[in-house]
């Protein structure tokens, strides 16, 4: 099932970047960026209250929260620089130097959550990393 909800997510990425390279136009990309943020976090809510998760929220530990804040802060900061990449590039060359993140995550999860390292892993992120070097050249 995860991968389905992946594909989904690639789906919804891919069209994220079209929509969002011609709705910034002759916008401020921070403006455009609050603007996206306020539907995402009413679309979050809406599935929160829709599932009936409300009631969990008071079950939620400090460490959780914390990193949740933290990655709440992580995914803004991204979030301002895509859309200020987005709106003086090129969307093939920003999604593909975007996608670096790919490399950084399993580097950053190797190390600190002791994910496996492996041949095939290596081999994998090595072309995703020669292919956005392609992409961008």
């Amino acid at each position: 099932m995860w991968l389905i909800y992946a594909l989904l997510s690639a789906v919804f990425a891919a069209l994220t970047s079209i929509l969002a390279k011609v709705g910034i136009e002759d916008v401020n990309s921070n403006l455009a960026t609050a603007i996206r943020t306020l539907v995402v976090i009413a679309l979050a809510w809406a599935m929160v209250f829709i599932t009936q998760q409300s009631s969990s929220l008071t079950m939620i530990s400090k460490k959780s929260w914390i990193f949740l804040i933290l990655s709440g802060l992580a995914t803004g900061l991204s979030w301002l620089c895509y859309y200020k990449a987005l709106q003086t590039g090129v969307v093939s060359k920003v999604v593909a130097v975007d996608k670096i993140s790919i490399v950084l995550t399993f580097i950053l999860a190797v190390c600190f959550l002791h994910e496996a390292f492996t041949l095939k892993s290596v081999i994998g992120i090595s072309l995703i990393a020669i292919g956005t070097l392609v992409m961008v050249m």
